[in-house]
């Protein structure tokens, strides 16, 4: 049963509609917009789904450029609408088709984005459902732990999982974030593909936003 109420659900909706559209890319801190409003952000593994999961809050097929190569998104990538927010799609980590420079490159920009966005309020950590954390996913943790953002796990693809199999991975998921002081405590679970838990994270960013004025 959902944690949200009929209210932040409709209302969740209602700041996922309308005109979305892409705003920016910054592939250096030097490039970086200005800061405006309040940002969200998505990180994960490379092909974990995250264009798809902001092209599925947003309602737009094509809003985010989706790929079955790896590493394709290659800067930090911003969307936005009339309004106080952005979203912002961040390079994958884990493996990329690319230089080790331009790999090293990235990592840099985001290690100075992560501690430098003052307007920054969550990264949403995308995890693949069907195979829970891995090492890929640690460093990426303890970065947002030491630079003290807040952010919260998100399964991914939950459609290819049994009840079983998903409530276990639930737990083994909560367990592993249970001793981070920056986690956000509550797993969220998505499915792009059959547009499941996608109102349920559009109300969690609206209470993340009434929560930050």
């Amino acid at each position: 049963m959902s944690d949200f109420t009929k209210s932040e659900i409709e209302t969740g909706r209602k700041l996922f509609a309308g005109d979305w559209h892409f705003f920016w890319a910054a592939s250096s801190r030097e490039s970086l917009p200005p800061m405006k409003g309040m940002e969200i952000a998505f990180a994960g593994r490379s092909n974990v789904g995250k264009s798809s999961l902001i092209n599925a809050l947003t309602g737009r097929n094509a809003l985010a450029r989706t790929s079955h190569t790896p590493g394709r998104t290659q800067e930090l990538i911003y969307f936005e609408k009339d309004g106080d927010l952005r979203l912002v799609d961040m390079p994958g980590y884990g493996y990329a088709q690319a230089p080790k420079a331009k790999v090293a490159a990235w990592t840099a920009l985001i290690h100075t984005y992560l501690k430098e966005r003052a307007n920054l309020a969550r990264v949403y950590v995308l995890v693949d459902a069907r195979h829970g954390l891995k090492d890929a996913d640690l460093p990426g943790l303890d970065l947002l732990g030491s630079a003290a953002v807040s952010h919260q796990i998100v399964l991914t693809k939950t459609d290819a999982l049994k009840d079983q199999e998903l409530a276990e991975r639930i737990a083994a998921t909560s367990a592993a974030i249970a001793r981070r002081p920056a986690a956000f405590p509550q797993v969220l679970l998505t499915s792009s593909r059959e547009n499941a838990g996608i109102a349920e994270l559009r109300a969690a960013i609206v209470r993340l936003m009434a929560e930050r004025r």
